[in-house]
């Protein structure tokens, strides 16, 4: 009788976790994504992309100053204890200038998948190289991470 109903309970826990059928499109998320397979049947690295989801990300010529807002705000919370916004290392490195130096996809998928980054992004493992310590995962969702971004610009001097 035990085991009948422990075997019930499993049986219900599966079926609770399944998933839903409707899921919201991301925005910041291009379809398709790299579907080149190396021989082990993996998805191909491509290092001028980084590891991660973002493959395009729209970015206009002048600065969204209400996400610029948030992003400050995301930075003012999860950020701004190891990195300070001009070229100077504190745990981190400084952000002066990181628009110029990365692209808006490396930079978002570098603060939405640090670790994987980490491990398999050349640039990502430089910096670790030079910084000795890795970046911790912060948990951004893809909305803070893009108005993190839009503060990056906004420091980088994009009005």
């Amino acid at each position: 009788m035990k085991k009948l109903l422990f075997l019930a309970v499993v049986c219900a826990v599966f079926a609770a976790c399944g998933g839903s059928s409707t899921h919201e499109k991301n925005p910041y998320v291009q379809e398709g994504g790299n579907d080149k397979k190396e021989a082990t049947g993996n998805p191909s690295y491509d290092p001028k992309r980084g590891e991660g989801k973002f493959t395009h990300v729209d970015v206009g010529p002048s600065l969204n100053a209400a996400m610029a807002d948030n992003g400050k705000k995301v930075f003012e919370v999860k950020c701004n204890s190891c990195h300070k916004t001009t070229d100077e290392k504190l745990v981190g490195p400084g952000w002066k200038g990181v628009t110029s130096r990365h692209t808006p996809e490396w930079i978002m998928n570098f603060v939405t998948n640090t670790d994987e980054m980490i491990n398999k992004d050349p640039k990502a493992q430089a910096q670790l190289e030079i910084c000795l310590v890795r970046m911790p995962n912060q948990n951004l969702s893809d909305d803070d991470a893009r108005a993190l971004y839009e503060f990056m610009r906004k420091n980088d001097g994009v009005k």
